[in-house]
């Protein structure tokens, strides 16, 4: 995840984040169980540590992430996006092994855009190291407007990315066709702000306009279930656990049909068709919802 800063600009990115999290039913307060990874001096706790602010700056930018890792489950959040033109900056909440040669990570990436234009959502799987699976999707609705729902849900059939419950993205599990897919290593929570204006909007022919900053979004209702690690062992192979059951081991009809329409209307950019980059089809693009 490369944050792009750029030196010798002034901006100030700052976002609110209103935490509901439920561990085994349990609600948190952030230094419950997050730890802030990238300058501290840039995040601020609000109402009691139920929100943050987290500020990007010239000097540094700011990060935070989950003080354990988890093995399948699902991880949501309520974000309102940068509002008017926010061209060049990256909103991103992720999941992400920690690990190098052998990364597993799924990414939500929202690249900012210029005013009157649509945000675009970039996602990402990486398995066994193997990465390089973008799509993106324009949203059909305006994610600065107001709050909405983005969620990744990871289990030993399947991972799907969604927003407001509409799935985005399906990756199946074909490790029978020897197609890598992420389930021996735990992934903690990970959420970033940075300025990557070389590269998120337009392919970097966009740039930040300073003149806009500060540049605000919000999120709350941070929520994640899923089997902590460390914790109990037998955890992650338990098919009793809820995210297991046979109703989300695949889309049923009414999210296939959902599916289909972003795939249809929305889908602006699919590493699958992308000849130029892969002249030899992807074995996972060939899988069946």
């Amino acid at each position: 995840m490369g944050m792009g800063l750029r030196n010798g600009f002034l901006l100030i990115l700052s976002c609110v984040v209103t935490l509901s999290l439920s561990v085994w039913g349990r609600p948190a307060t952030f230094l419950e169980d997050f730890t802030i990874t990238w300058s501290d001096s840039h995040i601020r706790q609000i109402d009691g540590g139920r929100a943050i602010q987290l500020v990007l700056d010239q000097n540094s930018g700011c990060g935070f992430a989950s003080k354990r890792q988890y093995l399948f489950g699902r991880v949501s959040m309520k974000i309102k996006l940068i509002p008017g033109d926010s061209a060049g900056t990256v909103t991103a909440f992720y999941m992400n092994s920690d690990t190098d040669a052998v990364r597993d990570e799924l990414d939500f990436e929202f690249l900012g855009n210029r005013t009157g234009q649509p945000y675009t959502v970039q996602t990402n799987i990486y398995a066994h190291g193997k990465g390089d699976r973008e799509q993106r999707v324009n949203l059909w609705f305006d994610p600065a407007a107001d709050f909405h729902t983005y969620s990744i849900m990871w289990n030993h059939h399947q991972i799907v990315f969604y927003i407001d419950e509409v799935p985005i993205r399906v990756y199946k599990n074909n490790e029978a066709r020897n197609i890598p897919y992420p389930k021996l290593q735990p992934m903690g929570v990970y959420s970033t702000l940075w300025e990557a204006d070389d590269w998120a909007t337009r392919g970097g022919l966009e740039k930040i306009d300073w003149t806009k900053a500060p540049f605000l979004a919000y999120y709350k209702d941070f929520d994640l279930e899923g089997c902590p690690v460390p914790g109990p062992v037998n955890c992650a192979t338990n098919s009793r656990n809820w995210w297991e059951g046979t109703a989300y081991q695949a889309l049923n009809a009414m999210e296939a049909k959902r599916y289909r329409w972003v795939r249809m209307n929305h889908v602006i950019y699919d590493y699958c068709t992308d000849k130029s980059r892969y002249p030899v089809t992807p074995p996972e693009c060939m899988s069946i919802i």
